[in-house]
């Protein structure tokens, strides 16, 4: 520091303001070094006494500012170090004054605002860190409240590696990160501007860590291993690791635990584990582990790959041990790897979900009167259809497939030879026992009558019906789609089994689902209602309109597409309003996409939902109906020559893979074939003739996989979804997750390992949605100081008792004030927003 800035620092301190009633200032300025001794006598500061203090006049100094001069301005210069407080003799003056320093230290220190000298050897220890001004300042962003010898080590780590925060933790995580991406530059930093011994003694304190071969490598693999072995010591571990496991866990785990739940660094943790398990080799030593040993080991992925295979296998060699099979999913869905195997552990789950039906009915569905098979399918056979669609949906997102493909085709086996065959077998059968020439099924309600039954109750009632028609959204989709439905808004929702006409395609479906007196196919294949063509939405719009004046037909596109001024303006004074959609038919319909039929079908329940709300939202409606024209059938694998029949039915007016339309009964092997006399008001007689079971007719052109038209259950059991939405202030229909609470009485944390309960309050089921919480404990400032725990209540069983969650919470090792409060913290993960808080004291003894 040059004089002229000597001075002018004085005289800024000497032109302060006097506050706390003092009378004058007082500015002790020791010059360790000497370096302005010989320019003091130059200083020349206005009303201000210069006094020279040694060691020899503190008694001379003290009476002279208390005595004989207690008014003045006083600069005493000190050519010594400044002494400590209690061997001070002037050291009540200088808490009544000021300390002005030229030597860098002090200014440092002055400049954070550290007033504690015995910090000034550490500070010092560091001043080639301070001597850069951009560092210096990066250290003061950190807004350190009070410090200590390791908050300033730690802040000149986390300035030099660039850490967002102050934290050994952070630090490390930062370093790692780096480390990754191949920049070594944070040791050399360290190495440089900072202190390398001091930054590995705090990785010795707090994680134990005493390698002789003190290294980045070295430490995540201690790291690493040791919470390995903590999460089961029952592991045989190679004697070649026994150096890298660690005494001190409980820091090692919330350090692990905390950095692979990061949303962003559980990526670098994938890539630095992944780099450790091909160094040791752990995908070797793994395989020797028992499924029991590594249920609930995820320090590497290897983990999740021995487990889907050993899931795969287990199913594919048709073993049943479902409930273990189920309960080693539900624990690795609150594990890390999840997230990366979520699509291969989904699509086991639906396989499982579909052996587990098929294994309920030991492999065989009973002969029954048709009318009791069709109630059988819509309240328990569809659900193997749905497992199917949602195994397909997941295995198609599989990006590597070679460890799931065995189960695939166990899937495919499973689904067409043993459940397709026996369904098409037992419900051909009971048709067989119906008159040939009646195809409606006495006691079931009836597509046919869906206008009569459904839609003109509410124009009866003066009330507004939306209709919405999705095209091939069979049963089994509408099932989920109440699901949906059902958990999205506060209101009731209802379906209903309905048996479709035959044959089962759009044209004829669509016609029948209007206000209709009389339907006639003319010669040409094209269907009139009431005398008019029904083939397009127009002119089943104009249909409509004869029956209902105030009416409106409209694609699902056309009112999606329109902004809300422009919805109400459309819909305004319109009591009857029919949304046609085609999301299903129009994928599976063509040869080139029908392999992408299952994913079509959640994009329908997707738009269907956002129509629902919309028409709820934006123009308040109340009664909504959803159905369909007609389901479908649909396979993976290619059909065999044994599922086609002859291409040529003579004499048919029209001939499609899954029926063919004629002037007169046949009998033709492998067919069924009924009259439209049920249907039809017209002079010409026709029939229907349907393949038995799943068989297609051999007609010439590609896509035989999704077909529809038959009489198959898929393809004629169809949904009428009821929605209401409901405004009342009743608590009936209110949409909320599950609650779950603390059930440890104790608030008071005694161990560094802990286990607490939480109680999942009440089942999941209709209205009562899963609810995904994130738990931890953290102190007063928000630090966290314990390892992560997710809760999934997502558990629809009655009994109280088996809706606990028993957690292990393992807490950092370091000083807890049992005076303070800590808190236990629940955090909603899809909100992310936190759901509960509980108040805990901590008196763990270290």
């Amino acid at each position: 520091m040059k004089l002229k800035e000597v001075h002018r620092n004085l005289n800024e301190i000497f032109n302060q303001k006097l506050t706390n009633h003092r009378r004058r200032h007082i500015v002790f300025w020791y010059d360790e070094q000497g370096e302005f001794k010989e320019d003091f006598e130059e200083i020349q500061l206005d009303h201000v006494r210069k006094w020279i203090l040694t060691k020899n006049n503190l008694f001379a100094t003290k009476y002279e500012l208390e005595k004989n001069d207690p008014d003045s301005h006083f600069l005493i210069y000190a050519n010594f170090p400044k002494p400590l407080p209690r061997e001070d003799w002037l050291y009540d003056q200088l808490k009544l004054g000021h300390e002005f320093a030229t030597d860098k230290t002090t200014n440092t220190m002055r400049e954070l605002g550290v007033n504690d000298d015995s910090l000034r050897i550490i500070f010092k220890h560091y001043q080639p860190f301070f001597n850069n001004n951009q560092r210096t300042q990066a250290f003061h962003k950190f807004k350190v409240e009070s410090y200590t010898e390791e908050i300033v080590d730690l802040t000149v780590l986390a300035t030099l590696v660039k850490s967002p925060i102050n934290t050994l933790d952070e630090v490390l995580k930062t370093i790692f990160r780096k480390h990754l991406a191949g920049d070594h530059s944070t040791i050399d930093s360290i190495r440089k501007y900072g202190d390398e011994t001091r930054f590995w003694a705090l990785i010795e304190k707090y994680y134990a860590y005493v390698n002789h071969d003190k290294s980045i490598n070295t430490l995540l693999t201690f790291l690493i291993l040791t919470y390995l072995n903590e999460q089961n010591h029952g592991l045989t571990i190679p004697v070649q690791w026994e150096g890298y496991i660690g005494k001190r866990i409980t820091n090692i785990v919330v350090f692990i635990d905390q950095w692979m739940n990061h949303r962003t660094d559980r990526l670098v943790y994938n890539e630095l584990s992944d780099q450790i398990s091909s160094r040791l080799n752990v995908d070797q030593v793994a395989q020797q582990w028992d499924i029991h040993v590594i249920k609930d080991l995820d320090s590497f992925q290897i983990f999740d790959q021995l487990i889907i295979n050993f899931l795969v296998e287990q199913l594919i060699e048709d073993l049943s041990d479902y409930d273990f099979y189920s309960d080693l999913l539900v624990t690795r869905r609150r594990l890390h790897w999840y997230q990366e195997y979520q699509h291969e552990y989904e699509a086991i789950f639906h396989a499982l979900k579909l052996k587990q039906l098929l294994h309920e009915l030991n492999g065989f569905i009973p002969e029954q009167p048709a009318i009791e098979m069709f109630m059988a399918y819509a309240d328990h056979y569809f659900q193997i259809d749905q497992a199917y669609r949602k195994f397909y949906l997941l295995y198609d997102q599989v990006e590597n497939k070679d460890r799931i493909r065995p189960l695939q085709e166990k899937v495919e086996n499973l689904y067409v030879n043993q459940f397709i065959e026996d369904l098409a077998l037992k419900w051909t059968a009971s048709l067989k026992q119906l008159d040939h020439l009646n195809w409606p099924i006495n006691g079931i309600k009836q597509q046919q009558h869906f206008y009569q039954e459904w839609v003109k109750p509410y124009q009866e009632q003066g009330e507004r019906v939306f209709v919405i028609i999705s095209d091939a959204l069979r049963y089994e989709v509408g099932k989920e789609l109440i699901d949906v439905l059902n958990n999205e808004r506060k209101a009731s929702t209802e379906i209903t089994a309905v048996q479709g006409v035959l044959p089962s395609y759009t044209r004829l479906g669509m016609a029948t689902l209007l206000p209709y007196r009389e339907l006639e196919y003319l010669p040409d294949g094209r269907l009139f209602v009431d005398g008019k063509n029904s083939a397009s939405m127009i002119e089943r719009g104009q249909i409509l309109a004869e029956q209902v004046e105030d009416s409106l037909v409209a694609s699902y596109q056309d009112l999606m597409g329109l902004n809300r001024t422009k919805l109400r303006e459309t819909l305004l004074g319109k009591t009857v309003v029919y949304i046609y959609h085609n999301t299903i038919d129009a994928r599976g319909d063509h040869a080139t996409t029908e392999g992408e039929v299952f994913s079509a079908t959640e994009e329908a329940i997707n738009d269907i939902r956002l129509l629902v709300n919309r028409l709820v939202t934006d123009i308040s409606a109340s009664n909504i109906l959803i159905t369909a024209d007609h389901g479908f059938l649909y396979q993976r694998d290619q059909l065999v020559d044994s599922q086609k029949l002859p291409n040529k039915v003579d004499q048919a007016l029209m001939t499609k893979r899954r029926y063919a339309l004629m002037n007169e009964a046949i009998e033709l092997e492998g067919t069924l074939t009924y009259s439209l006399d049920y249907l039809l008001n017209q002079n010409q007689e026709l029939f229907v003739t349907v393949p038995k079971g799943i068989n297609r007719f051999a007609i010439q052109g590609s896509g035989a996989n999704y077909v529809h038209g038959g009489a198959m259950l898929q393809e004629i059991v169809l949904p009428v979804i009821a929605f209401k939405n409901d405004r009342s202030k009743s608590l009936k229909n209110l949409v909320k997750k599950v609650d779950v609470k603390i059930t440890t009485p104790s608030r008071k944390i005694t161990s560094p390992i802990t286990f607490l309960e939480f109680l999942q309050i009440e089942k999941v089921a209709d209205k009562r949605l899963p609810r995904r919480l994130l738990v931890y404990f953290e102190d007063e400032q928000g630090n966290r100081v314990s390892s992560e725990n997710i809760i999934i209540a997502d558990r629809t069983i009655a009994q109280v008792g088996e809706r606990t969650y028993r957690e292990k919470f393992v807490f950092k090792s370091e000083q807890y004030d049992k005076r303070k409060n800590y808190y236990l913290v629940l955090i909603d993960e899809e909100t992310e927003k936190e759901y509960e808080r509980y108040t805990f004291s901590i008196d763990i003894t270290l």
